[in-house]
């Protein structure tokens, strides 16, 4: 069963935001990864992103595609990104893990495969970017059987009947994309962000997360003021491209810890 739902449940109880920090799998080498997702864990994450390098990452700005251009240098493959989860499990076995990638990696494994062997590591969402909702029902129930949550994205020019089937399929939480573009855009209106998931929450009973262009702990403060989540990626990919090996962890962990303390740091009197 997913960890997603009720890590959510016990961050309403607490009145606290999911931070959701994404890193790519491989990136900048396969060996970096779990002592990453540790580190993130340590800086207060609640729910990690691992990308599943990809070749073209359609969704995805020019940050996190030289990351998957390192993974994919490296040979890192879906196959490696389960047994990193796999690793990870066997010290973690309470944060939510969620893969995002795109299709043709689950295609090619094939969907039966690959949901068995993402339950048996312990994946607990997915995000597959270039399936919609209309076109995989069938790939989204064989998740659920296997207590894996189907997350899809919806952006500001998502339509009705989109947002009625991300509805229906999805579980654990959906993935709102506060911008038109590519990750690591900028120009983030955040009360246009607002104004669009007070719409959708009257359609989709499911925590919402915003990502795309949350750059620093002031924007990331302010989306929680009305998110259910906050995703970070393209910030912490480009602070581990500009960071010596040696320093990575301890680099990603404060970058991240500094975005768990502006979420959770207490509101101005008078504010």
């Amino acid at each position: 069963m997913s960890r997603i739902p009720a890590t959510f449940d016990r961050l309403r109880q607490r009145d606290r935001r999911a931070l959701i920090p994404f890193i790519t799998a491989g990136d900048p080498e396969p060996s970096a990864t779990l002592p990453l997702m540790h580190a993130l864990v340590r800086a207060g994450a609640d729910i990690l992103e691992l990308g599943v390098p990809f070749s073209d990452p359609m969704a995805d700005g020019p940050v996190i595609q030289r990351a998957s251009e390192r993974a994919l240098a490296h040979g890192v493959g879906l196959g490696d990104v389960l047994e990193m989860v796999a690793a990870f499990r066997r010290a973690d076995g309470d944060t939510p893990v969620v893969l995002m990638g795109y299709a043709n990696p689950i295609e090619a494994m094939g969907h039966e495969s690959f949901a068995q062997r993402a339950q048996e590591v312990g994946v607990d969402g997915v995000l597959t970017v270039d399936y919609p909702p209309e076109e995989c029902a069938d790939f989204a129930a064989r998740l659920t059987a296997y207590g894996i949550d189907p997350i899809f994205l919806l952006s500001p020019t998502s339509r009705e009947e989109r947002v009625a089937a991300v509805a229906r399929l999805a579980r654990g939480f959906v993935y709102y994309v506060s911008l038109k573009g590519v990750t690591g855009a900028s120009h983030l209106d955040l009360q246009d962000v607002k104004r669009k998931l007070i719409a959708l929450k009257r359609v989709i009973d499911l925590p919402i997360g915003v990502g795309f262009g949350i750059r620093d702990g002031t924007t990331a403060r302010a989306v929680a003021a009305f998110a259910d989540a906050v995703v970070i990626g393209s910030r912490i990919v480009k602070a581990m491209e500009d960071t010596p090996r040696a320093e990575l962890e301890a680099r990603v962990e404060e970058l991240v810890r500094g975005f768990r303390q502006a979420m959770d740091a207490p509101a101005a009197v008078g504010a």
